[in-house]
């Protein structure tokens, strides 16, 4: 099979679920008004996708190494589509938020298999441009679901973004399962599957998003928080005995003892919340104070996913022959120069102010993405790289979490004090002043994340060898 092939099939899968996570923002106003509901439940479409996600991703890792990269993929995709489906349908808000956890489901399959069936059918000089193309490829999802959301809300109905995945994902799932028949991607190992472990595995993950949104730690953690983190803790402690106990688990514990597995996967998730940080709140500064449309909003998102457009591929190939210490460390340099540039801005920045912050941030997060996962990626022995892909996605998931929950309580929090118990909803110009502490005070704080990645970057070590 041609590597390039596999790669397109791969790509396919991987737009397809990381536009779904972006596209649905842009019409949940549409959503809400058609299905007659309100917003502590419409906001149940975007949660329960992104939990869903999240613990399931390293239990299909694990269940790739085992029955075959192929078979999961093609599964996961064929689940993405019926889910789809189920959304298009849907004759209530209940019915969406269940057909969006199918969706879910299939996406968590998808996303877990793709950094290995990459490093499976790639040579090695050449899995770091690969991988660095699948990160372009993340990025133009991202990017193009609000775009195109759009677009199909203004011709059509909101029920169109569900719709379109069907025969996309059906025909690709059809391609990966008997295309792939044969090759790399369907290699097996006779090894039996850890059920307890795995939903040991996802209550834990299930447990940390839901302590992490549900509480507002700024104004310490309330009983339900409490119960959660305590749940949480008992769950992980349970986790780490079952699996240091199983011969076959779904989470080698021994991994972590690798610095160049577990050093970049801390440094993955501290990259994204530092990334969502941003995005989240930019759109309120240029939509609120600067009065942007959202057209013209939109086109200054997009610059940092186009650096990671351009940039990703060559990085990836640089990681390959260099390794990835200097790489990730320069990108979380720029990353937390772009921050504190951002954080800097008021309601006179021009134009060129606001796109060397946000360039910024896209070429330094280009620098640091791929390499980082190529590193991840090979630290690991060949039959652990669905897992290994897993705790990638993982650490994205988590971190794109932690960025909109920290983003989001730092901002409210000192908006509410510095605007009298005002609301961002009521905004008005004489709110300003209270609007810029928010913000920069909100960007500053991932500012000092990135920091810390800073250090955590350059303390992984030199190349590894590759297999």
């Amino acid at each position: 099979m041609n590597k390039w092939v596999v790669f397109i099939l791969v790509a396919t899968g991987v737009f397809m679920s990381t536009l779904d996570g972006s596209i649905v923002n842009i019409a949940l106003p549409s959503i809400m008004k058609d299905l007659k509901t309100s917003v502590p439940v419409i906001e149940w479409v975007i949660a329960i996708y992104l939990l869903t996600v999240s613990s399931l991703l390293l239990s299909f890792g694990r269940l790739s190494d085992i029955k075959g990269r192929r078979v999961v993929y093609s599964t996961g995709l064929i689940f993405f589509s019926l889910g789809s489906f189920f959304c298009g349908i849907s004759p209530s808000a209940e019915f969406l938020i269940f057909s969006r956890s199918i969706q879910g489901l299939g996406a968590a399959m998808v996303m877990a298999c793709t950094p290995a069936l990459i490093v499976d059918t790639f040579p090695v000089e050449e899995r770091g441009k690969a991988l660095g193309m699948i990160g372009a490829t993340v990025a133009s999802g991202l990017t193009a679901g609000p775009a195109l959301g759009g677009l199909i809300l203004h011709y059509f109905s909101w029920r169109l973004i569900f719709y379109i995945n069907v025969p996309i994902g059906l025909i690709t799932a059809f391609l990966v399962f008997t295309k792939l028949k044969g090759s790399k991607t369907d290699s097996k190992q006779e090894e039996p599957f850890d059920f307890k472990g795995s939903i040991l595995i996802t209550l834990s993950l299930i447990l940390f998003i839901l302590f992490i949104t549900k509480s507002n730690l700024l104004q310490g953690i309330n009983i339900k928080g409490g119960v959660l983190l305590i749940i949480f803790v008992l769950s992980v402690y349970a986790l780490i005995r079952f699996e240091n106990q199983n011969m076959y688990p779904v989470l080698n514990t021994m991994m972590f003892r690798n610095k160049l597995f577990t050093l970049p996967i801390i440094s993955a998730v501290l990259l994204f919340t530092c990334l969502f940080i941003t995005i989240f709140l930019m759109p309120f500064y240029l939509m609120y104070p600067m009065k942007f449309s959202p057209g013209k909003a939109g086109f200054f998102m997009v610059i940092p996913f186009f650096f990671m457009f351009v940039i990703s591929p060559y990085s990836g190939t640089l990681a390959g022959k260099k390794g990835s210490k200097i790489l990730c460390t320069t990108g979380m340099f720029i990353i937390t120069l772009s921050l504190y540039m951002i954080s800097q801005l008021n309601i006179s920045s021009s134009y060129y102010n606001i796109a060397a912050g946000m360039s910024l941030l896209g070429i330094g997060i280009a620098l640091f993405s791929s390499p980082n996962t190529v590193t991840v990626m090979e630290s690991v022995s060949p039959n652990e790289r669905g897992v290994a892909g897993g705790i990638v996605a993982t650490a994205r998931n988590l971190g794109m979490v932690l960025g909109v929950t920290i983003g989001g309580t730092v901002f409210n929090h000192v908006f509410f004090i510095k605007s009298s118990g005002k609301v961002l909803e009521n905004y008005n110009p004489f709110l300003e002043n209270a609007f810029f502490t928010a913000f920069k005070c909100s960007v500053l704080t991932g500012c000092l994340i990135a920091m810390v990645g800073i250090i955590i970057s350059w303390l992984r070590g030199g190349k590894i060898k590759r297999v």
